[in-house]
């Protein structure tokens, strides 16, 4: 498979909240398709599998991509974390793959030094994704909740983040085998 149709793989980012999740498909790094949030009532796990299945089914992604929960800044609840380790194994039984990333690596595509704050990566998407900036919740104040739309911004981030991590793979190996000698020396 070449580069350029590696790269323009669709991916389904989820991002799990207190009510459901929020997600987000891409076509390649440039290509927002569609983002939004879903909400669950009652066995909120089993139902937002439903919801993702669906989304699954509608758009045919290659790639779910899920946060990473073993990274030292995933701070997830229990029930978010118990959903993004279930996703996987729905994302298996669609004959998908399925990436992990960290939050901290979806900070760094926005951040020269990583520290962005969720805040500064959302606008950053909608100096990108222009469509999402409807969609950018008003600043929160310290006393307020997150607002549930900056699902949909952890989603795109984790998605644009998937394909930087596929890019630097793919240049590791090309200069690995750019190291490796030949078998007609």
């Amino acid at each position: 498979m070449s580069a350029s149709l590696q790269e323009a793989k669709r991916v389904l980012a989820i991002d799990p909240t207190s009510k459901g999740f929020g997600f987000a498909v891409l076509e390649g790094p440039t290509g927002l398709i569609d983002w939004g949030v879903r909400h669950a009532s009652e066995d909120k796990n089993r139902r937002s599998l439903e919801k993702v299945s669906e989304l699954i089914a509608r758009y045919q992604p290659d790639v779910l991509v899920v946060e990473r929960t073993t990274a030292k800044s995933c701070r997830r609840r229990l029930r978010a974390r118990q959903l993004i380790e279930d996703l996987p194994g729905l994302a298996l039984e669609h004959g998908l793959q399925t990436k992990r990333v960290s939050r901290r690596r979806a900070q760094l595509c926005f951040s020269k030094t990583g520290s962005a704050t969720k805040r500064q990566v959302a606008v950053a998407l909608t100096e990108r994704f222009s469509e999402l900036e409807p969609h950018l919740p008003p600043m929160r104040k310290p006393w307020m909740s997150e607002d549930e739309r900056m699902s949909i911004f952890d989603a795109v981030a984790f998605g644009y983040a998937s394909y930087e991590s596929l890019r630097r793979e793919r240049r590791a190996l090309s200069l690995l085998s750019r190291e490796t000698p030949s078998s007609h020396d």
